[in-house]
């Protein structure tokens, strides 16, 4: 059975991010034992990667690149912010490195990484990690069949087998 659209696929792969200079950074590895599942044709998954897949089947490898532009887009040198410091009076100053949860007016959920702590601010940077980066993706289909209409209905996979409870 080949993938299609509402089908749940699950995959293991491989993925670095390519630099500048070439080299390859190794980001994530899923395996046979714990793959990523997904409904295919949704939105869950970046659309060029469905795209490298789509008609592939169970036991089908494929190896491919993603831009940034295709992927996370590019880094956005406006995405930097100054958050006031009276915004951690209750949970204390976050440190470098810290993920926020923060939202917006209008209920969006996002992260932002502390890149700087001042006396007065805490500068975060609002870009998603992957921003900018050129995405080296080594897939293997482990599995793909039709979704339930449950699965439909919910707008996400069940699981390898479809019973996984969410």
């Amino acid at each position: 059975m080949t993938i299609e659209n509402n089908h749940v696929v699950a995959v293991s792969y491989i993925l670095h991010t390519i630099e500048e200079d070439g080299s390859k950074i190794l980001v994530e590895e899923t395996t046979a034992e714990n793959p990523l599942t997904f409904l295919h044709g949704v939105g869950m998954m970046i659309p060029k990667f469905e795209q490298n897949i789509l008609g592939l089947k169970a036991g089908d490898k494929a190896a491919f690149t993603i831009t940034p532009e295709e992927a996370y887009g590019e880094r956005q040198a406006d995405a930097i912010v100054q958050l006031p410091i009276d915004m951690f009076k209750e949970s204390g100053v976050p440190p470098i490195g810290a993920v926020l949860p923060l939202s917006d007016d209008q209920g969006n959920n996002f992260q932002a990484l502390v890149i700087e702590v001042l006396p007065e601010v805490v500068m975060a940077d609002l870009n998603h990690p992957m921003a900018g980066k050129t995405l080296d993706f080594q897939v293997e289909i482990l599995n793909t069949r039709p979704a339930t209409e449950e699965e439909l209905a919910h707008g996400h996979s069940h699981g390898i087998d479809g019973t996984d409870a969410h």
